[in-house]
């Protein structure tokens, strides 16, 4: 019979950039930064860009090709 381990490499699929097709596993309670949590996705609404404005002032937030997040004013 072989090992989990084996089993669960076995089981992943990599994409072509090397990461396999499972998503990031979600950090514990205490890894993640406090407050309110958005889905980058959700909050984009399908575009890979959006303005965001603060005070008056506007910061572009965008998806990378290499699905990063990254807000530049």
């Amino acid at each position: 019979m072989q090992d989990k381990a084996h089993l669960t490499q076995s089981r992943k699929k990599k994409s072509a950039n090397g990461r396999t097709g499972a998503p990031s596993p979600r950090p514990s309670p205490s890894e993640r930064p406090a407050g309110l949590e958005l889905d980058a996705r959700a909050l984009l609404q399908g575009a890979r860009e959006v303005s965001v404005v603060l005070d008056g002032e506007y910061y572009r937030l965008r998806i990378t090709s290499n699905n990063k997040l990254i807000l530049t004013k």
